[in-house]
């Protein structure tokens, strides 16, 4: 192996979307999650996939699901993993594959590095082949149930160069020499960790530092395109539907047909 790694960020960057929303969703299928939260999952997945994430709005998701999650046994969201899975591999990007399998190809290490959860981190490592996961480590009791706490730092912002240098030095990394792969703002620290730092699908702010920087930008995500042609459309066609009625209404008033 060379002593040169890749880190990727999951949500937006490995996968379109969240992958905390279908922990949710097979929550809520298995009676762990009230499914009334399920509706607000959904559409802040949505706004998620469209203009990325917020400190505030991590720091919130953090705190309700450690609610959540505590007095659970580790076990019960253990058993929802294929679930989990049946929703996020059809949502993983190929040309993101491409480039990881590249990077392995090439000799490099390559890992997850994300705020979701560890076991969410190493389960997707182990799945799409990487040598893996770096997620955010959550406390269990002596026999196995869930405290809601996490230990260690959230693997978000700081967090995660923090995890990458503890790897680094197990491995024997050169972070100087590595890559790094984001969409938002918020993985800064982690973009700047590293040597050759990549931005995918970036948000307003991370798409900025990405200009003033020179740092490569990888776009694919096609939501946002989508959704404004189908407003278009839906204008235009609104437009000629008016036009129509108010050309109708005219020839009345005049007499002609």
């Amino acid at each position: 192996m060379s002593s040169a790694a890749a880190f990727f960020d999951l949500d937006r960057t490995l996968m379109a979307g969240s992958s905390g929303f279908h922990w949710a969703r097979a929550g809520a299928r298995a009676g762990l999650i009230p499914r009334r939260r399920l509706y607000a999952d959904a559409w802040a997945n949505l706004q998620f996939r469209l203009q990325g994430s917020t400190d505030a709005s991590t720091y919130r998701l953090q705190e309700r699901v450690g609610a959540l999650i505590a007095g659970r046994r580790s076990v019960e969201f253990s058993r929802l993993a294929p679930m989990v899975l049946a929703g996020v591999l059809p949502r993983i990007y190929p040309q993101m594959l491409d480039v990881a399998y590249a990077h392995q190809d090439e000799g490099r290490g390559v890992y997850i590095c994300t705020a979701a959860s560890q076991e969410t981190a190493a389960m997707l490592a182990h799945v799409l082949g990487f040598d893996g996961g770096l997620g955010t480590r959550l406390e269990e009791d002596g026999e196995g149930v869930l405290t809601g706490r996490i230990v260690g730092p959230l693997n978000y912002g700081e967090g995660k160069p923090a995890r990458m240098r503890e790897l680094a030095a197990g491995e024997g990394i050169d972070l100087a020499a590595s890559w790094a792969y984001s969409d938002s703002a918020s993985d800064l620290p982690m973009l700047r960790a590293v040597g050759n730092p990549v931005v995918v699908n970036p948000d307003a702010e991370l798409a900025r530092v990405a200009a003033e920087e020179g740092w490569e930008v990888m776009r694919f995500e096609t939501l946002g395109r989508r959704l404004k042609v189908g407003a278009a459309l839906v204008a235009a066609v609104a437009a000629g539907t008016a036009g129509r009625r108010v050309a109708a209404g005219r020839r009345v008033a005049t007499g002609r047909r």
